[in-house]
């Protein structure tokens, strides 16, 4: 029997991963012994460097030539100085590391140096609590995410903008963007940062903002890690709420689905976190929320059947103290009453602020238990114009998708008047445009569930989108040619590259990313 296309063009990628791993160039001894007179306050890895050469997408593995685990901001400075001295005849090239949540090798540095950032010990979490200027915190770039919200909390405080995984690094996010449901009123992270400390590829340590060296601040804001290493962000804060009134509701209809979440995030009082979810072929639904949900009305929802249908999940949140329940028991009753959602679906809980900003956590620990975390994830990420959102979606969850139910798929708008057009981060041009999110996992090794089928349908739906003039735009991008970041850029890519020339002209920094090679890297699979 002839395997399908999908599993051959798989195999072929094997194959030509293969050949590069074979003809990549090693750096000499002589390179590498360099490293180790370096006079630093952390240290230098050259064996058992393997866990550096994995992701969370967990589709290829480059094996660095060593680790860098920095003890201070001036240890990654002196490393990245020390290879820009060896001028451009030097394949060396240097990745910063979070917490390995990329997903095509972007973190990874083929035969060269990656620096693991959660080692940098320095000045821990600084918050200013407000009086002169208002409140922000100031964060290493190797720091979680979930250990800043922890921090900032015991001041009453907490930063405005958030992804929907906590545990990742600060550097990380800023580094694409930093995007979830709070995103409609206050943009994504990178719109949320009042200063950065960068290591630039040039090994220079700059301090910039709004007001000072503005070109290399909004660069490295979405910037993919190409102009520098975020070694600290002073993070925009606001009160921060005890308790938060967490809602899910469904809808059969796409139309009234989208517009209903439009005017949320149009309204000047509305909720404080929108986000939407597809569900494609899944059964019990309401049954998979009474874990942590209780139902509005009980019995309609016993009599309520999802099997074999496309539903559209509303996901929303209110904040509120003890003090004000009330109050919030009313706006939630207005806003409720304006959407257009199946009366029986409405299901709500309770939860501390913490508990729902960390709620992703819950799932992985979960996942971790079954052995389904660690497994190959082909997630594809889409920026899709308002005006597509309904041609994309016929095409997409009524045919391409129609058979599948590989993992969560994202569906929510966002203003684009709340993104910072000054930053690197690239996005479609319309006022309102809707993050769409395919969230696979590849937990087989053939037929349906496996990589070889979930690529193969990230391909279909990314040729209908280029085929029929969608306007989308890739967000965590996996692009492995110039030319399709030219394209990807756009009339922007002049600025992108001027910045590059200006910041890290020998194209140290980030290889992952395979935007300006260094020297011949491999292609991810």
């Amino acid at each position: 029997m002839k395997p399908p296309s999908s599993l051959v063009h798989y195999f072929k990628l094997l194959v030509l991963l293969a050949l590069a791993r074979l003809t990549m160039h090693v750096p000499d001894e002589d390179v590498l012994s360099s490293l180790g007179l370096l006079r630093l306050d952390g240290h230098f890895s050259f064996h058992d460097v393997s866990a550096m050469a994995r992701d969370f997408g967990n589709q290829c593995s480059f094996l660095p030539a060593a680790v860098l685990h920095p003890g201070s901001v001036s240890d990654i400075a002196t490393t990245v100085r020390h290879v820009f001295s060896l001028g451009e005849g030097s394949p060396l090239t240097v990745a910063a590391r979070g917490h390995g949540h990329s997903l095509m090798g972007q973190s990874q540095a083929a035969q060269g140096i990656v620096v693991r950032m959660e080692s940098l010990r320095g000045p821990r979490l600084q918050v200013n609590d407000g009086g002169v200027s208002p409140p922000s915190v100031d964060a290493p770039g190797g720091e979680l995410w979930i250990n800043v919200l922890r921090e900032t909390l015991k001041h009453g405080l907490a930063p405005k903008s958030w992804t929907d995984y906590l545990h990742l690094t600060v550097g990380g996010t800023l580094s694409n963007a930093g995007v979830s449901g709070q995103a409609f009123r206050h943009g994504p992270q990178v719109s949320n940062v009042n200063q950065l400390e960068i290591v630039t590829g040039r090994g220079d340590v700059v301090t910039c903002s709004p007001d000072d060296n503005a070109d290399l601040f909004y660069a490295a804001l979405g910037g993919l890690g190409q102009f520098g290493i975020i070694t600290r962000a002073r993070i925009a804060l606001e009160p921060a709420p005890k308790m938060v009134r967490w809602i899910r509701v469904l809808y059969s209809d796409f139309e009234s689905f989208t517009e209903d979440q439009e005017m949320l995030i149009m309204a000047e009082n509305s909720f404080d976190y929108v986000e939407g979810f597809v569900i494609i072929n899944r059964t019990g639904v309401l049954n998979n929320w009474r874990a942590s949900f209780k139902p509005q009305d009980p019995v309609e929802a016993s009599h309520f059947q999802s099997d074999g249908r496309v539903l559209y999940c509303l996901e929303l949140t209110k904040n509120f103290n003890s003090d004000d329940t009330d109050t919030m028991e009313q706006e939630v009753t207005v806003l409720l009453s304006r959407l257009r959602f199946i009366q029986s679906t409405l299901f709500h809980t309770d939860v501390t602020y913490l508990e729902f900003l960390d709620r992703v956590h819950t799932s992985e620990l979960k996942l971790r238990a079954q052995g389904l975390w660690e497994v190959p994830h082909p997630w594809l990420n889409l920026l899709i114009p308002r005006s597509s959102i309904r041609r994309f979606a016929k095409e997409v969850f009524g045919k391409i998708l129609k058979d599948s139910n590989n993992g969560p798929i994202l569906l929510y708008p966002v203003n684009r008047s709340k993104w910072d057009n000054r930053t690197s981060v690239v996005i479609p041009d319309e006022e309102i445009f809707y993050l769409v999110g395919f969230l696979s996992s590849a937990p087989s090794l053939s037929g349906y569930g496996s990589i070889a089928h979930s690529m193969n349908l990230n391909k279909q739906i990314v040729e209908f989108c280029e085929e029929a003039g969608i306007g989308m735009k890739q967000y965590l991008a996996p692009y492995t040619t110039q030319q399709q970041w030219k394209a990807h850029f756009g009339a922007r890519w002049e600025t992108f590259e001027r910045r590059k020339h200006r910041y890290d002209p020998l194209a140290i920094l980030a290889p992952g990313q395979r935007i300006f090679p260094k020297a011949s890297l491999p292609l991810p699979l």
